[in-house]
């Protein structure tokens, strides 16, 4: 029989790969051209819908015009610049091209400590990927410090140059490409270019959850559900309004202290921060301690309540939950705790109260609450008017802020860890997210009604009429913090990128009252959910009767302690919460209970 009596097997369209391997590649290509096309076709849809979207929504245009004009108004300092750009550039090709002739030889530029996007070997061992790292390493420094340097630029646009400018650095680092990343390389030549292709679905599936908007998953978010391995605390929904749900906790011991304790959380997000699972559990182990326990569980807002206005939520957050306490419980006299912007509410509760004479709130603890606005860090960057304009543009078509719009404003003050490490591991490296509880959390995002959100931005961050005597008048009562005379134990977090240290401090200068400062350890998260058994990170203390007007001098009579601050706190707050009584059990009070905790209002989800 001759050869050509022999059927030739069709050619692979994907050559390499044997049939079962091009098979499946043939799938995941019909699944992307079918998906792409829905997304386009979507897309298309609402674009025309709600008409073009402004092409600068950050104004940032005319901020980086007006730097240009300003940097350029000094051609001698820019060639100076870019000539030293250059020598480090031919020091660099000198050294590499010693280390190809087998020589040893320190390196330009390493990444900072804690840089984990060149922590694989290659970048350090590979040649090309060492030049490639240090070279990128060289321009991003020299750019920031010349951008740093140029004259004649006020604070805020500084800020807002060199914090867009260090967004565009990340975007660029070699490690987030496939053709300049030795993990990447690695692994398509592995997969034989599968992990490129699932990367490709893993883009898609989150153009899709995020309805045409990329809506980065940072874990699997279906390895969590609210009420089932989150927020698992046991306890009552004993009260409710269109705003809040609260909580009521079953207590863990058979007496607790007399007063009761009221956490009113950031509406930003939700409250289970504070309970993602019993072993970080801040609420779990404030019931352990023997407190009567009630947490404030915002509502996710709708188009129906875009009305609400910062003295909706004070009246009925915080002043609704301490009638409906009192109800509970029989006792008029309470302790809070006010978290980040919760805080933020608190203090002006506080004000307010004093004000009006009203002393249910004993004492009052403050988790990295600013008050005082005037250092607000990175996130001034976005309080400028051009920009409070155009988020206010924005709320005008649907009443509120999406809460995913906050969410990329977060995730940008940690644009490496929070963007660019998970574009590389799900769309380059192709991999699924791993399950992680509190990534889980910052993903379930809020929405902002639009009055009060502007209320927030205006009064407090841009106008810092908080901290001003009578610069708030909050139903017809003028806000003056220097009336808040109760015990405050006010904590800020040494390394918090959102109320930074130096800004929460402030605090103790405004209020008239006694105020225990602690710094601690970590961020605007760890800072706070760091339970004694972890024993991580550290925490300052300074015994001083009268706290000193800055930060700097606080700390330089500070004690450092190794692990939590809670056992100092609650030996604060338990000298202020009376002596034991039986323990109170959810329900049994004057108000019965509505439903489980963690209640409905915060399984309310933007986006699964």
């Amino acid at each position: 029989m001759s050869d050509a009596s022999v059927p030739t097997p069709p050619a692979s369209p994907f050559p390499g790969l044997t049939p079962a391997e091009s098979d499946k590649m043939q799938t995941a290509f019909k699944d992307i051209a079918e998906r792409s096309q829905k997304l386009l076709a979507e897309f298309a849809e609402r674009y025309s819908a709600d008409g073009p979207q402004p092409a600068d929504p950050l104004g940032l245009t005319h901020t980086f015009m007006d730097f240009t004009a300003k940097m350029l108004a000094d051609p001698n300092k820019l060639v100076q610049a870019q000539m030293e750009l250059w020598g480090q550039y031919m020091k660099l090709w000198q050294s590499t091209a010693q280390r190809m002739m087998g020589e040893t030889v320190e390196p330009l530029a390493e990444p900072a400590k804690g840089d984990r996007r060149f922590s694989d070997p290659a970048w350090k061992d590979e040649v090309v990927f060492d030049y490639l790292k240090q070279s990128y390493l060289l321009t991003a420094r020299w750019l920031q410090g010349t951008v740093k340097e140029v004259e004649g630029v006020d604070d805020k646009t500084a800020q807002k140059v060199d914090f867009y400018t260090r967004q565009f650095i990340d975007a660029m680092s070699p490690s987030n490409f496939a053709m300049t990343n030795p993990q990447v390389l690695k692994a398509t030549v592995e997969s034989k270019g599968e992990n490129l292709v699932k990367g490709l679905q893993n883009l898609l599936t989150d153009l899709e959850r995020g309805k045409g908007k990329l809506a980065i998953r940072q874990t699997d978010m279906k390895a969590f559900k609210v009420g089932l391995n989150v927020a698992t605390s046991p306890g009552k929904v004993i009260f409710q309004n269109e705003l809040m749900q609260l909580i009521q906790y079953a207590p863990a011991t058979a007496q607790v202290h007399t007063m009761p304790l009221l956490i009113v959380p950031p509406w930003i997000n939700k409250f289970y921060i504070l309970d993602l699972k019993p072993q970080n559990s801040f609420i779990k182990w404030a019931v352990d301690q023997g407190y009567t326990v009630f947490v404030i569980s915002w509502v996710n807002p709708d188009a129906r309540l875009t009305r609400l206005t910062f003295e909706d939520y004070m009246k009925m957050g915080p002043l609704a939950a301490l009638g409906a306490i009192q109800q509970a419980t029989g006792e008029r006299k309470v302790s809070a705790i006010g978290y980040c912007i919760g805080g933020t509410l608190m203090a002006a509760t506080l004000a307010y109260m004093a004000a009006r004479g009203d002393d249910r709130i004993a004492a009052c603890t403050f988790f990295t609450a600013q008050v005082d606005f005037t250092e607000p860090g990175e996130l001034g960057v976005f309080i400028d008017e051009e920009q409070i304009a155009g988020v206010e543009q924005v709320m005008s078509k649907k009443g509120y802020l999406d809460g995913n719009e906050m969410a990329t404003t977060f995730n940008m003050l940690r644009a490496n860890d929070l963007i660019w490490s998970f574009v590389v591991s799900n769309y380059l490296m192709g991999k699924d997210p791993f399950p992680f509880d509190l990534l889980f959390w910052n993903a379930d995002a809020t929405r902002m009604p639009a009055a009060m959100h502007l209320y927030y931005l205006r009064n407090m961050y841009q106008k810092n009429l908080l901290a001003k005597p009578g610069g708030l008048v909050i139903d017809n009562v003028p806000i003056d913090l220097g009336k808040i005379s109760i015990p405050v134990y006010i904590q800020a977090g040494k390394d918090d990128h959102i109320a930074p240290a130096k800004s929460v401090y402030k605090a103790t200068q405004l209020f008239s009252g006694p105020a225990r400062f602690m710094l601690a350890g970590s961020g605007h998260i760890a800072g706070v959910v760091n339970p004694p058994a972890a024993k991580k990170y550290q925490h300052w203390l300074n015994e001083t009767d009268k706290n000193p007007p800055t930060l700097d001098e606080w700390r330089a009579g500070a004690q450092e302690f190794p692990g939590s601050w809670w056992n100092d706190w609650d030996k604060w707050l338990s000298e202020k919460s009376g002596p034991p009584v039986a323990a109170r059990v959810p329900g049994d009070g004057a108000l019965p209970a509505i439903e489980d905790a963690p209640g409905s209002y915060v399984k309310v989800r933007l986006i699964d």
